[in-house]
């Protein structure tokens, strides 16, 4: 590896620890004031607590990274520039590509680093996180139910499903509604019941009963303490997929749940969505140094800005990129874009820009 790239690597590299340490120390002092006093009134101990926070930091990782990456480039060939560094560096013959190598080869690192924590690390930690604040700080029994965001979902052609609430875990569900159609789309069958339990790979209901809609008009009704029902839905479904976290599920966790959930649902659309979105998202590093490059090298090909310039310019574009991105996700999520477009939409979109400004650098 030549001299001159190990400098400008390693040059990057502090500049970019720097950023991401200011980065997080702001968001977890934001967070952890916002929080803490109603933890503590829950007589939480520091120790869980602390866990709790140490838990959340992947998941705030995962969201400062990009920003991060374009701030340190901004300030790095803006340093780099005030120093006269970038003149002596292009006075020597070497093309702009070969100087932003190292940049990209850092932005590449970050996001094979982000796609394993979006993968496996975040839904992992997340869950431990969920775990303590509900059992061990709030104190509340492992049985203890959760408002369900998502409470609808289709679970086959003719058949739709209302969980009112859920367990932590997702293993025993609470006012559960089941409404059979018959292909003109006329009801005729509901099953209401108190619970529904899973164990031994099987849902059971509890206490409820069940209406046939007869096509005399008449209605048959049937009271049941305990019964069994085929649901190929599994306890990670609801506790993710329905609760509108996907975020909680690991890369394999949602490739099952697709095979399990109705394709035509708004939760597979949700879950596609969020999928690709994961996806797409660890490459944005890549993009972001692109942009980063393109904007502080942009009028004369070795003019750098100053550190209030490059900051301002790291929060717009990073503002700009999320807004966007929330959007995309937003409409995928909804069914007017589909997944993979509502994915990928914003990394294609953001691309484009930072290759349109490196195209018009002098080189």
């Amino acid at each position: 590896m030549p001299i001159l790239f190990r400098y400008l690597l390693r040059e990057y590299a502090k500049i970019f620890l720097m950023c991401f340490a200011g980065l997080m120390t702001i968001y977890l002092v934001i967070d952890f004031f916002e929080k803490v006093r109603r933890f503590l009134s829950f007589d939480a101990t520091w120790l869980d607590v602390l866990s709790y926070f140490a838990l959340k930091i992947p998941g705030v990782s995962y969201q400062i990274v990009p920003l991060a990456v374009l701030m340190a480039t901004l300030l790095t060939l803006g340093l780099l520039s005030r120093n006269n560094e970038i003149t002596a560096i292009r006075s020597c013959g070497i093309s702009l590509p070969w100087i932003a190598s190292p940049f990209l080869t850092f932005a590449v690192l970050m996001s094979l680093v982000l796609l394993l924590f979006s993968s496996t690390v975040i839904p992992l930690a997340t869950n431990k996180a969920e775990e303590i604040r509900v059992i061990r700080i709030e104190k509340k029994p492992p049985s203890a139910v959760l408002t369900l965001s998502q409470p609808w979902t289709r679970v086959d052609e003719d058949s739709l499903l209302h969980v009112s609430s859920l367990a932590p875990g997702g293993a025993t569900l609470g006012g559960i509604q089941l409404f059979h159609f018959d292909p003109a789309f006329r009801l005729i069958d509901m099953t209401e019941a108190q619970e529904a339990h899973y164990a031994d790979h099987t849902w059971t209901l509890h206490r409820g009963f069940q209406r046939r809609f007869n096509r005399d008009g008449s209605v048959t009704l049937m009271e049941f303490d305990r019964k069994p029902i085929q649901l190929a839905m599994i306890p990670s479904d609801f506790s993710s997929g329905l609760a509108g976290d996907s975020e909680m599920m690991t890369f394999q966790d949602i490739r099952e749940s697709r095979g399990r959930l109705y394709q035509n649902g708004s939760q597979f659309a949700r879950l596609l969505t969020d999928y690709y979105g994961r996806i797409a998202f660890p490459l944005v590093t890549i993009i972001m140094v692109l942009v980063g490059i393109a904007l502080s090298l942009r009028r004369s090909g070795t003019r750098g800005g100053s550190m209030a310039i490059g900051i301002g310019q790291a929060l717009l574009v990073g503002f700009s990129y999320w807004a966007a991105h929330s959007i995309a996700i937003a409409f995928g999520r909804g069914g007017a874009l589909p997944p993979v477009i509502a994915g990928w939409l914003t990394n294609v979109l953001f691309t484009s820009y930072g290759l349109y400004l490196m195209l018009k650098l002098k080189y």
